[in-house]
């Protein structure tokens, strides 16, 4: 009679541990997804297109397997240095995973942006998952017609539907990742959910508020600096500095009688101190910076260096 509990031999034979990279559209919900799938929030979300600048490693460890997500800045036409870097790190990750989980929103109409990555995509190897996101937000038999449209632009390893924001699909499309990953060991330890320091994580919170807080032509920007951060045994002191481009814009991001850098500050507090599990004591500077976007030293030095996303 053959046992079936798997000895630990076994058990290490079966696992697959492999690299999914998340790519698409400015604001098609890729970091979202990823801290769906991940089932914490590592990743900023906005409402606001190239909320992601940096390619963001996160790890999801299961029985069946580990799979260290890459989730990219979305694939856009370039208009800056801080452009051209976001798009060169969302185009370069392709060839190096193991499968491409490519997001869209639920339509039949192809646009320009969804064209130019089919043609990028028709020129790599790697399997390519289809996602269709934002499920919730249309009918449910709109969805073959949707399909239809993208499976006769490519030849498509899978297509799957979700709702990122409403947490639907997340195990269909866990297994689906993991058709495609090769067996090994894992590459993290099963605690490990992102690879990404804390500071830099920390920073990216303060920078997610004030994309929510802020006017139409101000985030983009914008950059968040760790000035320093010191642990101590129930608290965490923090300073940071919101850097933008224009004095008008650092008058608005500290708002009247210093309400706004209040406002933002406040949020990003909580979400910092869910990150770290003790009390912050967060404090805020604005400072102006003339053009960094079109300034090698200074992307490199606000942490946006194409040599460090390799």
């Amino acid at each position: 009679m053959t046992s079936d509990i798997l000895t630990g031999e076994q058990d290490k034979a079966a696992f697959k541990s492999g690299f999914a990279t998340l790519i698409g559209r400015p604001n098609v919900g890729k970091s979202t997804l990823m801290n769906a799938l991940i089932g914490q929030k590592i990743a900023i979300t906005s409402k606001r297109p190239q909320t992601t600048r940096n390619r963001i490693r996160t790890v999801y460890t299961s029985k069946e397997g580990q799979i260290v997500f890459l989730d990219t800045p979305g694939i856009h036409k370039a208009k800056n240095k801080l452009g051209n870097y976001m798009v060169e790190a969302a185009e370069g990750t392709l060839s190096e995973v193991d499968v491409i989980l490519w997001l869209v929103e639920p339509s039949d109409y192809i646009g320009a942006g969804e064209r130019h990555i089919i043609e990028v995509l028709k020129n790599i190897k790697t399997p390519v998952i289809l996602v269709i996101n934002k499920i919730d937000t249309v009918k449910k038999e709109l969805l073959l017609g949707y399909i239809d449209a993208y499976r006769k632009e490519l030849d498509f390893a899978e297509i799957v539907p979700v709702s990122a924001l409403k947490k639907d699909g997340m195990d269909i499309l866990l297994s689906c990742i993991f058709k495609y990953l090769p067996y090994g060991e894992p590459f993290y330890d099963e605690d490990t959910v992102t690879d990404q320091p804390v500071r830099q994580i920390a920073a990216e919170l303060i920078r997610e508020k004030a994309l929510r807080c802020l006017e139409e032509e101000i985030p983009h920007g914008i950059a968040v600096t760790i000035e320093q951060m010191k642990f101590r045994k129930k608290i965490v002191d923090i300073e940071a500095t919101i850097v933008c481009e224009k004095d008008s814009h650092k008058g608005i991001i500290i708002g009247k009688q210093g309400a706004m850098l209040k406002k933002i500050g406040s949020l990003a507090r909580r979400d910092i101190e869910n990150l770290v599990e003790r009390q912050v004591n967060l404090k805020l500077w604005v400072r102006v910076k003339k053009d960094w976007r079109d300034s090698d030293y200074l992307l490199k030095n606000f942490g946006y260096n194409p040599d460090a996303a390799e």
